[in-house]
């Protein structure tokens, strides 16, 4: 049977990953963007997708639904931001709030129920309930509440995925797994805090996987309410060791120096663990990743 999909954040990261493995699947894959969005990550799937340029009208939003009516609804649309100046709030509850606000109601009025939803685990600062590392953070949960406002009125079936870091190929964000592993060997040292705190990392596949088998507890009518899940490596590692393995991997020394920069205002020492989305576990080994993306880098 034909599956349905409206994506949005589908030229991010993580969005276009999720864009490739739907397509691969068979599934009709839309995606909302802004007017002026660009599209570089999509390029090899633009013949395979439908593309809806939201004009910020919540009206809009609406007749793209009723024009599509998907079956799932994966929103990954988000601006981050590690520190915002003052500046930046109106593009923060813009982005994070005013478009996901708009995209429920559009669901609602429509008659689409199912919302997969992408939080971060920055939302639990010193693993609290509720306490948000930076604005950014705090802008997910608003717009989390605003979720259980549609489930609870009986408007919206949804499963919020709490994301970690990230990692993997075609990653264009200056993330410092790829600066390491992109480090030229004649390029100076990188400036790096003493590097105590703990990280937990998946794979971009793995966190692929994880909204697949959201879709289908969605799907098979296992969701009756707001499921809110961790997706998590399980294993966080302590960054300097973190580092030094990959170098390990690649046969590489040097290139950091620890302690040069301070650690972040609400450094995030060891990350948070939520609830298991039952029937996901990640499986993609880091090792062989750095291996092979060293190889391919050699041969080309």
């Amino acid at each position: 049977m034909e599956r349905t999909a409206i994506i949005t954040g589908a030229n991010g990261f993580i969005g276009s990953h999720l864009v490739q493995r739907l397509v691969a699947d068979g599934w009709q894959v839309h995606i909302i963007v802004r007017p002026n969005s660009r599209l570089d990550l999509l390029k090899q799937h633009m013949g395979s997708i439908s593309i809806h340029r939201h004009d910020g009208k919540t009206e809009s939003m609406a007749i793209i639904m009723e024009e599509v009516k998907p079956d799932v609804v994966f929103h990954l649309a988000s601006l981050f931001l590690s520190k915002h100046h003052p500046k930046d709030i109106e593009g923060l509850v813009s982005s994070n709030v005013l478009f996901g606000a708009q995209l429920m109601e559009a669901m609602a009025t429509v008659g689409i129920s199912s919302l997969i939803n992408t939080g971060t685990a920055w939302q639990h600062y010193k693993s609290n309930e509720y306490n948000p590392v930076n604005l950014y953070a705090a802008t997910k949960q608003a717009f989390q509440d605003l979720v259980a406002y549609y489930v609870d009125a009986g408007k919206l079936k949804a499963v919020t995925l709490k994301l970690c870091d990230t990692y993997g190929s075609n990653d264009p964000r200056p993330k410092l797994f790829n600066l390491i592993v992109q480090r030229g060997v004649d390029e100076p040292p990188l400036d790096l805090s003493p590097g105590d705190q703990y990280i937990d990392i998946v794979h971009v596949s793995d966190v692929v996987q994880a909204y697949m088998v959201a879709a289908d507890r969605l799907m098979a009518g296992g969701v009756t309410g707001h499921e809110i899940y961790s997706v998590t490596s399980g294993r966080p590692v302590k960054l300097k060791d973190f580092v030094e393995k990959i170098q390990r991997w690649l046969g590489m020394k040097g290139g950091v120096i620890w302690g040069a920069r301070e650690y972040r205002e609400r450094e995030v020492m060891e990350p948070w663990v939520g609830p298991a989305l039952p029937g996901w576990k990640p499986v993609v080994d880091m090792e062989s990743v750095v291996r092979q993306g060293r190889k391919d880098t050699d041969h080309g």
